[in-house]
């Protein structure tokens, strides 16, 4: 398999691990494929998130430095939901604080944006019927 348009993981440097780890437990009632004392990977549909430790980065990127997470936001995953307030609801109820939402995009979207403790950007999106 040589074609590119089959992602499989998403690896997110966290500052905190068993914080972050401990949050996307509640945010996304996921647990852990595999985790040790520098990661923890779940599973989120078809796709594996990984949680890594942020000093353990620079090994999978040198020569170039991984960005501090208080430079502010690089990146917004989207999860599509098929009710937007419910979603926000259940986040709310396991301490998850919104960002932003939910709004009525002019693109046809309601949203709501809300950010893991390592600052990674979190979308949530449901199609608005004409």
């Amino acid at each position: 398999m040589n074609s590119l348009n089959n992602l499989e993981c998403v690896t997110l440097f966290v500052d905190d691990l068993a914080r972050t780890r401990a949050f996307y437990e509640a945010a996304f009632d996921a647990r852990p494929i595999y985790s040790d004392a520098v990661c923890s990977v779940i599973g989120l549909g078809g796709i594996m998130v990984n949680l890594l430790q942020a000093t353990e980065a620079p090994q999978l990127v040198q020569p170039v430095l991984p960005a501090a997470s208080s430079t502010g936001p690089r990146m917004l995953m989207t999860i599509r939901v098929a009710d937007v307030d419910a979603a926000c609801a259940r986040l709310r109820q396991n301490g998850v604080d919104l960002v932003n939402g939910p709004i009525d995009r002019p693109w046809g979207r309601r949203t709501a944006a809300f950010a893991d403790p390592s600052g990674h950007m979190w979308e949530i999106a449901q199609e608005i019927r004409s």
